[in-house]
């Protein structure tokens, strides 16, 4: 993976295609490094095996690197589809070129399942190469899809920006510092519009201690912090990273370019901004602020990572929901946030907004709303019974305690014919008028909207938000 994105002169202000064939990009300006008097005998600590064809079958080629190429791969017992990257050790010519191959299946093995993280499965190793076999990504590159768009909307690229920065806040807390974020390091799962994006290329990341320096320059280019380039960095230079990307997604070109690396490496010391050029006086005041204050030239007056993912604020989550177009009264928002806020802190971290913006996105598809139906409706009589509204409560282990006097009071407030079990209209109702669950106890209206945004977040076939 690699390449980089060209000049606004030369792209008409859009992602350039010349560099679509993603090349390896130099780690310029690198201190020398020396030559491996040996090759390498062994590589990865702890192999699956040396012998990968007897448990998988390598299929077709998915892309190429500087060190090998990844294929598709099928588990021969299950027929799962996995990607295996392999990589030839006889092009890993220096002592840190082994070092890096090796520390990136450690890290991959090291940091915790992820949602935004592709999953590592195992690594196999013989004399000839490395095989690393992780989760398949089908969704195709960030990069591609920035070249297809020119930008993404302000919305968009703000959200596409936190899932990044998510998968950073999860690295620099396992100790890890990613050192190479760019588009061409992100997929999608799937070719959906929802799909979920995942970081895939850790083959730069390091650990690190607390206060701990370093002064290798890596990465690419225009990504690259100033505080790189001056050989004294640490974790934030991950925040800058995201920022450069940010920028990226909102206008299509990078903040930071020149024909030549060195011309680059200046621009990115000198640190202006251009915010005169389109689109950016369409942009809002709130975005510009935010990529300042990311792409500060300061690392210790630069947005932290948690500065930046915050807190939804009742205000903020009013005009997000206008936005959404879900405008509500003021009581109704105040009590829709008391039942998104699970931790019970009287703010909206950005995780439980979330939740609440995909619940209410999907609960406002008919479509949705009936396979949301057939979870509780489990003997498809066309009715939830009470039975099956307990055995849902029950099987959501956040659901209330008091499951009896909660069943009480949603059958009370949403069996509007009061025959003891209700129907399907009757579900809708609720579901599409969700402040009538008022009545309901603060224990019923939390669980309830906890457990079917994980409901419908964990079946397949709601996947793809609609």
């Amino acid at each position: 993976m690699g390449g980089c994105i060209s000049s606004a002169a030369k792209a008409g202000r859009v992602l350039s295609s010349r560099f679509s064939s993603r090349r390896p990009y130099p780690d310029y300006n690198k201190a020398p490094r020396k030559l491996a008097t040996f090759r390498a005998a062994a590589v990865v600590k702890d192999p699956s095996g040396n012998n990968i064809h007897e448990k998988y079958t390598l299929q077709k080629e998915l892309g190429r690197g500087e060190f090998g190429i990844t294929y598709e791969c099928v588990e021969k017992e299950t027929g799962e589809k996995f990607a295996c990257k392999t990589i030839s050790k006889a092009k890993l010519r220096t002592e840190i070129d082994v070092e890096d191959v090796r520390r990136e299946v450690e890290i991959m093995r090291h940091l915790p399942k992820h949602p935004n993280i592709v999953a590592f499965k195992e690594a196999y190793e013989d004399k000839e190469q490395i095989y690393l076999v992780m989760e398949l990504c089908e969704g195709g590159e960030l990069f591609d899809r920035i070249v297809a768009k020119g930008h993404y909307t302000e919305r968009a690229a703000v959200m596409v920006t936190k899932t990044i920065l998510e998968v950073v806040k999860v690295c620099n807390e396992h100790g890890v510092i990613h050192r190479d974020l760019k588009p061409e390091n992100f997929l999608f799962a799937d070719a959906s519009e929802n799909s979920d994006l995942k970081a895939i290329d850790f083959g730069l990341s390091i650990f690190f201690e607390r206060d701990e320096r370093f002064n290798e320059i890596v990465g690419s280019p225009y990504y690259m912090a100033p505080e790189v380039l001056r050989r004294n960095y640490g974790p934030e230079i991950d925040v800058w990273s995201s920022g450069v990307i940010l920028y990226i997604l909102l206008c299509g070109v990078p903040p930071f370019w020149a024909e030549t690396e060195e011309g680059i490496a200046q621009a990115i010391v000198r640190g202006h901004l251009d915010f005169s050029r389109d689109p950016w006086p369409k942009v809002s005041k709130e975005a510009k602020s935010l990529v300042k204050s990311m792409l500060d030239q300061n690392p210790y007056s630069r947005l932290t990572i948690q500065e930046v993912l915050g807190d939804v604020s009742f205000e903020e989550l009013k005009d997000g929901l206008l936005n959404t177009g879900h405008a509500l009264p003021d009581l109704e928002v105040k009590m829709l946030m008391d039942a998104a806020d699970f931790d019970g802190n009287g703010t909206l971290s950005w995780d439980e907004f979330i939740v609440m913006s995909i619940h209410l996105r999907k609960i406002a598809n008919d479509d949705n709303l009936a396979r949301a139906f057939s979870f509780f409706d489990k003997n498809k009589s066309g009715y939830i019974e009470i039975d099956e509204l307990r055995d849902a409560m029950i099987e959501d282990h956040s659901g209330p305690h008091n499951i009896e006097q909660v069943i009480k009071d949603i059958m009370g407030d949403v069996d509007l014919d009061k025959d003891g079990r209700i129907s399907y209209e009757e579900f809708k109702a609720m579901m599409k008028c969700g402040m009538d669950w008022k009545m309901a106890s603060r224990q019923y209206s939390r669980a309830m909207l906890n457990a079917l945004s994980i409901k419908l977040l964990k079946d397949k076939s709601l996947a793809q938000i609609k």
